[in-house]
């Protein structure tokens, strides 16, 4: 169902451009199922007893086939990441740390194949513009690693000028690959697709309040 997911976002991304580029060589799908079978062959548990998944990937590919992602690559790296985030929180496991998946050109790669280093990384950076909270009008309040403060409060990562909000209203924290809202002691709450809350994961879509604000979290 994953594989199928990314296959059929991708498709919709590109359009006519998918029909014309992979008429030959390696498909899109291909990396899609190379990387899955990776997160399945590489679990394993930590201390605490949870399945781990490895979170970086450097997928190596022919100058051709290199050539024929060029036009979609940042639509199809983002696709890969979030084949791969989903099949693993499907399947019960975490990750140490910020998904990524890199595409090097490799002259010694033939076309069609593929060759994959995947690895456990606590310290892949976060890259601001994968996740941010999105206004009404489409503005966008990018989230930075580690811990993002929101509220009324001057040098706030999100100031929000309105007297509903209190001057240190709530917080984003990222861990490993994920995103937490953490409501501050807030007068008015914070909510999460309705919900007031005092500790929540975000996904993709959902609709974050703070007093009678209220942003779309994104992430890709």
């Amino acid at each position: 169902m994953v594989l199928r997911n990314f296959e059929d976002r991708l498709e919709r991304l590109v359009e006519g451009i998918f029909a014309r580029a992979f008429k030959s060589g390696l498909q899109p799908v291909e990396l899609g199922r190379r990387l899955i079978r990776e997160v399945d062959s590489n679990r394993k548990l930590d201390v605490r007893g949870r399945t781990l998944a490895v979170n970086r990937f450097m997928v190596r590919v022919s100058p051709e086939d290199y050539q024929n992602f060029a036009q979609i690559q940042q639509s199809m790296v983002n696709e890969l990441q979030s084949a791969v985030r989903e099949h693993a929180k499907a399947q019960g496991m975490t990750f140490l740390g910020q998904v990524s998946v890199e595409l090097i050109e490799d002259q010694a790669v033939k076309v069609g194949l593929l060759r994959v280093e995947s690895l456990y990384d606590e310290h892949v950076p976060v890259d601001e513009s994968n996740a941010w909270l999105e206004g009404p009008d489409g503005g966008r309040y990018p989230i930075a690693g580690g811990v993002s403060t929101i509220g009324r409060l001057a040098g706030s990562t999100i100031m929000i000028n309105d007297q509903n909000v209190s001057r240190r209203h709530a917080e984003l924290h990222v861990v490993g690959d994920d995103y937490e809202l953490v409501d501050l002691g807030s007068t008015n709450g914070s909510k999460v697709n309705g919900q007031r809350v005092g500790r929540q994961p975000l996904f993709d879509g959902d609709q974050v309040t703070f007093g009678a604000i209220s942003l779309r979290f994104r992430r890709v």
